[in-house]
C-alpha cells in the first residue's frame, strides 16, 4: 500500500509569497493535512513533480519565510 496521497482530490492553493508576475509560483493543498501530509507544486507546470511534506516539515518552512529568512 502507497503512502502518497491521491493528488485527485487535492485542493490546490496559490501561495501569497508567489506574487502575480508569473515569476516563483508554489501551490500547496491543505487537503490531506488530517492524514500529516502537504503536497507542494509549481504551479507553472502543476503536471509536474509533486512534494510531499509532513505537516511539521511544512510549518517549519512557512514559519521561516514569514521570518525572512529566504530573502533575496
Amino acid at each position: 500500500m502507497s503512502n502518497k496521497p491521491d493528488l485527485n482530490q487535492a485542493d490546490w492553493v496559490k501561495s501569497s509569497y508567489s506574487g502575480g508576475n508569473g515569476g516563483q509560483c508554489v501551490e500547496y493543498s491543505k487537503t490531506f493535512v488530517h492524514s500529516g501530509t502537504v503536497p507542494v507544486r509549481d504551479s507553472k507546470h502543476p503536471q509536474s513533480s509533486v512534494l510531499i511534506f509532513s505537516v511539521s516539515e511544512w510549518s517549519s518552512f512557512v514559519s521561516a519565510v514569514k521570518r525572512g529568512e529566504f530573502s533575496t
